[in-house]
């Protein structure tokens, strides 16, 4: 049984970020005094690749609405992590559907310390398709 936030609490989307590239990145957003969802939480990571995919999994179970994994893509600094990053994603994903979980609910993206217009757009798509209040289930 997947948790769901309380009606009148939004759903939280998680952004795991490389400190390397997305964090800047976000960060960058922050400094051009652009806005994004309140319910949008960003946590710094070294490298995604390092959580196991039954992370992914318990932080819906937890309620979390949607993930976004934010990385350096090809740029990475560390040696084959991305292409690791995205087998453990789909991997994910195939986990997600056994279960029931739209997949659309954890994204992988490349972001750069610059991109601050891509950061705002993929949080925003996410925002807009998941947190919004949970419906009755």
């Amino acid at each position: 049984m997947m948790a769901h936030p309380n009606k009148s609490e939004k759903p939280k989307i998680l952004i795991l970020a490389t400190e390397a590239c997305a964090y800047p990145g976000a960060d960058n957003v922050g400094q051009i005094h652009m806005e994004y969802p309140t319910n949008t939480y960003v946590v710094r990571v070294p490298a995604p690749v390092i959580f196991p995919e039954e992370f992914y999994l318990r932080c819906f179970e937890k309620g979390i609405a949607g993930i976004i994994v934010m990385s350096c893509g090809h740029e990475c600094p560390f040696p084959g992590a991305y292409d690791a990053l995205a087998a453990r994603i789909s991997r994910v994903h195939k986990m997600m559907t056994e279960r029931g979980i739209e997949t659309d609910r954890l994204r992988l993206c490349a972001i750069c310390t610059v991109c601050s217009k891509a950061f705002l757009k993929e949080v925003r798509q996410m925002h807009d398709k998941f947190g919004q209040v949970f419906s009755e289930v």
